[in-house]
């Protein structure tokens, strides 16, 4: 099992950056796959970011490609999602899960991930 804890989530105005953290326990943390959600009030969880065990591949939804920036140390057992230019848009709070291993599902579907972290609130003022 794999426990995971978001951080770095704050106010920030338009324009500007913030970096969150979703730190993991567990041993086998840099087998999985890891992906970045967010929810804002009344709206489904949306895809966000993922990156491989190994770091090497990346994808990002097209609402924050160019602007968000997700990468992993593995010696630290710590994924990143660098987040500038940030948008009122961008205003939710932030998940980060593991991806079901062997999973069938799409790395943009909420349904393809198993362990998640209990969530950072991002708001962003105009």
């Amino acid at each position: 099992q794999v426990q995971l804890v978001e951080s770095g989530g704050g106010l920030v105005q338009a324009g500007g950056s913030l970096r969150l953290s979703c730190a993991a326990s567990g041993r086998t943390f840099s087998s999985y796959a890891i992906g970045w959600f967010r929810q804002a009030p009344g709206k489904e969880r949306e895809f966000v970011a993922t990156i491989s065990w190994s770091g090497s591949s990346t994808y990002y939804a097209d609402s924050v490609k160019d602007r968000f920036t997700i990468s992993r140390d593995n010696a630290k057992n710590t994924v990143y999602l660098q987040m500038n230019s940030l948008k009122p848009e961008d205003t939710a709070v932030y998940y980060c899960a593991t991806r079901i291993l062997g999973g069938s599902y799409s790395y943009r579907s909420s349904l393809g991930y198993n362990y998640w972290g209990q969530g950072t609130q991002v708001t962003v003022s105009s």
